[in-house]
């Protein structure tokens, strides 16, 4: 496994938007984009926009050789560490096909953060181009009144070989998505992560990899995500699974996790975190919990589910193709990672 250099004050964030863009229609976002701008140039390090990140038309910020030529562009700038998207969006697949995947596995690793529709791309880097990617905070999450303590570690994954994180204390929703003024979070639910086969101690290690199962799942069968053969290569290590999920009912995920079954993808699994669900609806009477078990309760391994992963704030930050400790104990975790090769 690939590891980006460590990130240090002085280098450059660049963003670029190869999904959705930041429309300026309504006047707030680009305030946003600038405070964020600010408040990460305010931690020491410098940060460079593309040119599209500022527009979006059908959901996205360009055509999808622009798009991924702005990626591209950042990529191969020496002088930028890492690349964070504003947001995700809706059609990053479109960006895929124009990527020079080959180019990138030449080229030394940048660390490249992200999650939602950002999966679509940190999950091929890592199967592709063997290299560490960040599932976590976006750019426009540092957009408010200061930076929330589970985004800032954001930069401590990228910044240290090691990464220790608890289970937040409370989970909730965003304050006022247009109002920079406020802190960015309203946590008010006690966080109590869950087994779902009840037991109140779990142990589990192995090299990580997953993301937001509704970009996953588009991705299930095409060459943009050679699973099968990255668990072959690690396969000595095991893998835990790092899933969540937005807009998904008990049934989409039920049939998600079927199919990535079906397709072998859970091959030498030592454990499942699943974060909580966003956009979620039962199916009739088949629920979150029925859709765990349907899809992944024989498989013989811990099963986590309402994680600080994911859509519903905080989350954790995850490393995809790190190595990965999990301790769970009545509700309570610790996800340990480390940039083992």
């Amino acid at each position: 496994m690939r590891y980006p250099k460590l990130l240090k004050t002085g280098d450059a964030i660049g963003v670029c938007a190869p999904s959705s863009g930041v429309d300026g229609s309504v006047p707030v976002r680009h305030e946003k984009l600038d405070k964020a701008h600010e408040n990460v140039r305010s931690l020491g390090y410098n940060t460079l926009e593309t040119a599209s990140v500022r527009n979006s038309v059908k959901c996205v910020s360009a055509d999808a050789k622009t798009r991924a030529a702005e990626f591209m562009s950042l990529y191969e700038n020496p002088d930028v560490a890492a690349i964070i998207p504003p947001w995700g969006g809706e059609f990053l697949i479109d960006v895929l096909p124009y990527m020079d995947f080959a180019r990138l596995s030449e080229l030394p690793p940048k660390w490249v953060c992200g999650y939602s529709d950002i999966t679509t791309l940190i999950f091929p880097l890592t199967l592709i181009c063997d290299m560490a990617a960040i599932h976590g905070a976006n750019f426009m999450n540092m957009g408010f009144a200061g930076i929330h303590e589970y985004d800032m570690a954001v930069f401590e994954a990228m910044s240290k070989p090691e990464l220790s994180q608890r289970n937040s204390g409370f989970w909730g929703k965003f304050t006022d998505w247009n109002d920079i003024s406020k802190p960015i979070y309203d946590l008010t639910e006690k966080t109590v992560w869950k087994s779902l086969s009840g037991e109140k101690i779990h142990k589990f290690e192995g090299r990580i990899i997953g993301g937001c199962t509704d970009t996953l799942c588009k991705l299930l069968g095409t060459r943009f995500a050679p699973v099968p053969a990255f668990l072959e290569k690690y396969k000595s290590d095991g893998f835990i699974w790092t899933l969540e999920s937005c807009e998904m009912s008990a049934g989409d995920i039920y049939r998600t996790l079927w199919q990535m079954r079906e397709c072998g993808w859970f091959e030498h699994c030592k454990g499942v975190l699943y974060g909580r669900v966003d956009g979620y609806s039962d199916t009739y009477d088949f629920t979150l919990t029925d859709a765990l078990k349907s899809g992944l309760g024989d498989l013989g391994v811990p099963v986590i589910y309402d994680a600080d992963i994911g859509h519903i704030p905080p989350q954790i930050q995850i490393i995809n193709g790190a190595y990965g400790r999990v301790e769970f104990e009545d509700g309570n975790a610790t996800v340990w990672q480390e940039m083992r090769a």
